[in-house]
């Protein structure tokens, strides 16, 4: 028997994060559209700013990044003091859950949600309570609603979601914040905000002005093209933020990143450029994978979620292996409950080309049987 350490049992039982594939079996040159990453890549300012921080690489970063906060400030119209920056936003979101659940708490969620959330609150011994998407699959307030009870201390709403791409109408989002007790935090995830073109959309700084138990989270790792620098940010009511400065590592934003992020930041036409190229192909990507008969869920993120048919050899994990097999990997997430379905990153206009070429080859056959 061990004598070793033995670590919480809800730590033994946990399934760690499942990143998307970024190699192919045997190796070779591959086409990565499995992880969300974005299309043209960072701002030149932004490379340039990481350039010129790495001669200051033995100093300590700012502990509260304050050029960074002001930029975001600046840029979003919000008051810097209430700004928290993080190491992506995945960091935000974890201290939020450490701040307000302990063992035996519930956080609510999308089933077909981030998938760090459910990782997050078993990671506290807390349990994560799963809501069945809409039929659209976007999230169900109704259901987010009735699954809250007196032991839920945060609800996660990703708008839009990952991995479906939908979105939530911002009169859904206050239709469920008037719902929600007030000792509930209503966490606003804004992941792939800076990609959204609906008019229907918010992203919720509103909501957070006017109420003490909303939080909004965003990040640089989409369409500002800084995923490998891990930055990302909260802005919450000055009670919260006051708790997250609390709690973070008094240096947790790099150097590099804070200076990555203040430089995207004064990069409009590169953000205007990456978010009207992530328009443009993602609405061609959709029109391309239906004519080959592959259904797709409408999407205002900068990725698509496609169903194949559960027909043998047709199949999403069929699809998923043509692919990587002709060096273009995206994403199959069976471990959601999604196993008909392949998340594709919205890429360069080669890229989609290929994908795209790919897939009505591979369709080819079951289309044609089926028309006749």
């Amino acid at each position: 028997m061990s004598t070793g350490p033995t670590p919480n049992p809800w730590i033994a039982d946990l399934a760690p994060y499942k990143p998307g594939r970024a190699k192919r079996a045997g190796g070779g040159p591959v086409e990565k559209l499995s992880a969300n990453e974005a299309a043209l890549g960072p701002s030149p300012k932004a490379v340039a700013a990481v350039e010129a921080a790495a001669e200051d690489l033995w100093h300590y970063p700012d502990p509260g990044a304050a050029h960074l906060r002001a930029a975001i400030a600046e840029a979003h119209g919000l008051d810097a003091d209430r700004i928290v920056c993080g190491a992506g936003s995945d960091e935000v979101l974890s201290l939020l859950a450490h701040i307000f659940a302990k063992p035996g708490d519930e956080i609510v969620h999308s089933q077909y949600g981030f998938a760090m959330y459910p990782v997050i609150a078993r990671g506290l011994g807390a349990r994560a309570v799963p809501v069945a998407n809409a039929a659209t699959l976007v999230a169900d307030v109704d259901g987010i609603l009735a699954a809250v009870t007196e032991r839920t201390r945060l609800v996660y709403l990703d708008n839009p979601n990952n991995p479906t791409g939908a979105m939530l109408p911002w009169d859904e989002v206050v239709r469920l914040h008037r719902g929600l007790p007030g000792g509930v935090i209503l966490v606003l995830d804004g992941a792939y905000a800076e990609a959204v073109t609906d008019p229907a959309y918010e992203a919720g700084a509103a909501l957070v002005d006017a109420a003490d138990n909303v939080v909004m989270t965003r990040t640089f790792s989409k369409l500002y093209g800084l995923a490998g620098l891990r930055l990302g940010w909260a802005y919450a009511p000055p009670a919260i933020a006051d708790w997250l400065n609390r709690l973070r590592p008094p240096f947790n934003v790099n150097t590099t990143a804070q200076a990555a992020g203040v430089a995207a930041l004064s990069d409009r036409d590169h953000l205007a450029r990456a978010r009207d190229h992530n328009t443009r192909w993602r609405d061609w990507l959709t029109a391309a994978l239906m004519a080959a008969g592959i259904e797709v869920v409408p999407s205002q993120t900068n990725f698509v979620l496609a169903r194949f048919p559960r027909v043998a050899g047709r199949t999403a994990k069929d699809a998923l292996d043509f692919l990587a097999d002709n060096g273009v990997l995206v994403r199959w997430l069976p471990d959601q409950g999604l196993d008909a379905y392949l998340r594709i990153t919205v890429g360069t206009e080669q890229q989609m080309h290929a994908l795209a070429e790919l897939l009505a080859m591979f369709m080819e056959g079951w289309t044609r049987a089926a028309e006749g």
